[in-house]
C-alpha cells in the first residue's frame, strides 16, 4: 500500500510512519492540511490517512475539497473527537472510515487494508465512470458530456479511461506510457501530447469549462480548473 498520511502531533506521525513501513508500506507524511491537498492532486495513493484537526485547512475540509475534485481515494479520519456525531459527521464529510484515538495499530491496518480491498473490488465492478458532466459507459464503451456522446479512437479512450479512474490527480508521462501504451520507457516521441491533444479537443471544444488540463513540469489533470 501506498498511503498519505496526514498528522501534526509529531509523535504520532513518526510512530504511525514507522508501524506503517515495518508492514511494508510506503508513505508519505505530512502535517498541513493545505499542503496535504497539494500532495494528494499531484500523486497517486491507494489511501489517505487523515487527522482531523490539522493546521490549514481542517481533516473534513480537506476531504470534501479532494472529493470536489473527483477524488475517490479511500480516506481514514483519525481524532480524538470519538461522539456519534463526530463520527457521522466524518463519514458524512467523504471519509470512508473513522478510528477514534487511541487506537492498536493492527486495528488501523486492519482497517487501510480492508479499504484498499474494497477500492480495488469497486474498481473492477464499476459500469461507469463520471467526471462533472464528462461521463464513460464501460459496458457501452461510449462516452458523452452534457448529455452529447463524443465519439473516440480506441487509444483516446484507453487513455481518458486512465484519466477518469486518476480523475482530480496529476498523471505523469511515465504513468500513462506505462497504463496506457505498455511501455516500462521513454520512447521519446510525441506521441502523448498528440493524442491528448486530440482528446482535449473532442472532450472540451465547445463546451463551458476544460476538463482536461496541463500541469506544467508534471502532467495531466482531470477534473475542473483552479478557481
Amino acid at each position: 500500500m501506498n498511503i498519505l498520511l496526514v498528522e501534526d502531533d509529531a509523535a504520532v506521525a513518526e510512530f504511525i510512519g514507522s508501524e506503517l513501513t515495518h508492514a511494508g508500506c510506503s508513505h508519505t507524511c505530512c502535517a498541513n492540511g493545505d499542503e496535504a491537498f497539494g500532495i494528494a492532486r499531484e500523486q497517486v495513493f491507494d489511501v489517505w490517512v487523515i487527522d482531523r484537526m490539522l493546521p490549514g485547512r481542517d481533516g473534513l475540509t480537506l476531504i470534501r475539497d479532494l472529493r470536489a475534485e473527483g477524488d475517490t481515494t479511500p480516506a481514514l479520519v483519525l481524532s480524538a473527537l470519538g461522539e456519534v456525531d463526530d463520527r457521522v459527521q466524518g463519514l458524512r464529510s467523504g471519509a470512508d472510515d473513522y478510528l477514534v484515538k487511541p487506537f492498536a495499530m493492527d486495528e488501523l491496518l486492519a482497517r487501510l487494508q480492508v479499504l484498499c480491498r474494497r477500492a480495488a473490488n469497486n474498481a473492477e465492478v464499476a459500469t461507469r465512470l463520471q467526471v462533472g458532466d464528462l461521463g464513460m459507459d464501460l459496458l457501452q464503451q461510449q462516452v458523452t458530456r452534457d448529455g452529447q456522446q463524443i465519439p473516440l479512437q480506441p487509444r483516446e479512450y484507453k487513455l481518458l479511461e486512465y484519466l477518469m479512474r486518476h480523475a482530480g490527480q496529476v498523471v505523469t508521462r511515465a504513468m500513462l506510457l506505462e497504463h496506457v501504451w505498455g511501455y516500462n520507457f521513454d520512447p521519446q516521441t510525441n506521441v502523448i501530447d498528440v493524442h491528448v491533444s486530440r482528446l482535449r479537443q473532442k472532450i472540451d471544444k465547445g463546451f463551458d469549462a476544460p476538463l482536461l488540463l496541463t500541469v506544467r513540469g508534471a502532467g495531466y489533470r482531470l477534473g475542473p480548473g483552479e478557481d
